[in-house]
């Protein structure tokens, strides 16, 4: 049976959504938002609110802090996410995860591809779980298609780090959470990643834990 939420318009539930002060309240997993495929975004949204809706989104990713959002974890069902990576961290992470810059960027409706058959394996965490990481394995190189904020088409590849934020976010509208796609023997707790398995790549911890990288 629909709750009275799923029957009330995208805009409406939005513009409620957006009455409130401060960042978004995120939703946790287990909340049935979160394994549902999005609604693809189709003008549901006035541009003028679709603007605050990112904008919120994006103070909201920031204020967490995360590297990306998508608009179901705000109880948002559309196909619509926010990404941005000022990725500060040590050369020594930033050479063997590629994690560099990733501008902020918005993206509408998007769908991803691998590129090639290179995969990386690290340590991966979601704002819907929190206070938990799990050693996911991804495509290295994927290209996305979507659009942008303003309807301009985006067909780019990315790769390294920026590449798994890209599949991580993507991979919400679809009703897809990084613990689906990761080594269950690897899950830890923050405090145990801390004193444990911070290294750069996973392999103490694969070794540690017992699974495969």
């Amino acid at each position: 049976m629909a709750s009275s939420s799923d029957l009330t318009p995208l805009r409406d539930r939005v513009e409620e959504l957006l009455s409130g002060t401060g960042p978004l309240p995120i939703v946790a997993a287990g909340d049935p938002v979160l394994r549902g495929a999005a609604e693809p975004f189709d003008g549901q949204l006035d541009p003028a609110l679709l603007a605050r809706f990112v904008a919120a989104l994006r103070d909201t990713m920031h204020a967490a802090p995360g590297v990306g959002l998508a608009a179901p974890q705000v109880g948002i069902p559309l196909r619509i996410a926010v990404i941005e990576d000022p990725a500060p961290v040590p050369d020594e992470i930033r050479e063997v995860r590629g994690r560099v810059p990733l501008p902020f960027r918005v993206l509408v409706n998007p769908v991803y591809e691998p590129v090639g058959s290179e995969r990386a394996a690290f340590f991966e965490g979601c704002l819907s779980v929190p206070g938990w990481q799990a050693v996911v394995a991804r495509p290295a190189r994927v290209r996305l298609l979507a659009r942008d904020e303003h309807g301009g088409a985006v067909d780019e590849e990315f790769t390294g780090w920026p590449a798994r934020i890209v599949q991580h976010e993507t991979d919400h509208l679809d009703g897809t959470l990084y613990l689906d796609r990761a080594e269950l023997r690897s899950l830890s707790s923050n405090e145990a990643m801390a004193r444990w398995w911070a290294q750069p790549t996973p392999s103490r911890a694969a070794k540690g834990l017992g699974f495969d990288l």
